[in-house]
């Protein structure tokens, strides 16, 4: 049986496991024998689908980057639809601070993902690129907002949101700011983005 991405049942359940195996023991503690027990299949089924450890690894990358777009697509927050484009920005960006297991693990596997490519570079690429398609996703949100704003000064917006959320999730993952305290920061810096996109005047031409 295979879901509406084509990736099959067992698949799925072992790119799950790995997600979860990420978030509690961090890149390291990745070992195909534990993800095996944590997914419930053999080891010789996950080397099927992905060859070796890394190919693991980048696939996990794409699930999680996946689970996040659906979850910030049909969270609680999107289910009415958004007066404008500024709150369809505002809601995207919230739903990455829902106080939801799934919520949770994702953002504390793609944190651990990261961390590890400062020592280890065998992911940098793959990193590098899911977050530029994810300030690139923001940068249209903010260009539908802030339709007169020139490209790049939306590009520089984009780029200092997505860095404001990473450091605003881990700081309430680690339970060093409320959720709400994080939320309410996370929609002051959006709507400071866009009161400096609105003005025509922007850092990047300073």
């Amino acid at each position: 049986m295979r879901d509406a991405t084509g990736t099959t049942e067992r698949r799925r359940a072992i790119l799950e496991g790995a997600a979860r195996v990420i978030a509690r023991r961090g890149v390291r503690g990745l070992r195909v024998a534990d993800l095996a027990a944590e997914a419930g299949v053999s080891t010789a089924l996950i080397y099927y689908h992905f060859k070796d450890r890394p190919g693991v690894l980048r696939h996990a990358l794409a699930f999680i980057g996946d689970r996040a777009d659906r979850y910030t697509a049909t969270g609680d927050e999107a289910a009415a639809p958004p007066a404008d484009p500024r709150e369809l920005l505002e809601r995207t960006l919230l739903l990455e601070f829902q106080d939801l297991p799934e919520v949770r693990e994702n953002s504390t596997a793609w944190g651990e993902l990261r961390a590890h490519t400062v020592f280890d570079p065998e992911l940098r690429a793959e990193l590098a690129a899911a977050g530029a398609a994810w300030a690139a996703e923001v940068a249209d949100l903010l260009g539908a907002a802030c339709p007169g704003a020139p490209a790049p000064a939306v590009t520089g917006a984009a780029e200092r949101l997505t860095a404001l959320l990473e450091g605003l999730s881990v700081r309430w993952l680690s339970g060093l700011l409320p959720l709400w305290h994080a939320r309410d920061l996370m929609l002051a810096g959006v709507r400071a983005e866009i009161a400096q996109l609105g003005s025509g005047h922007s850092a990047e031409f300073d």
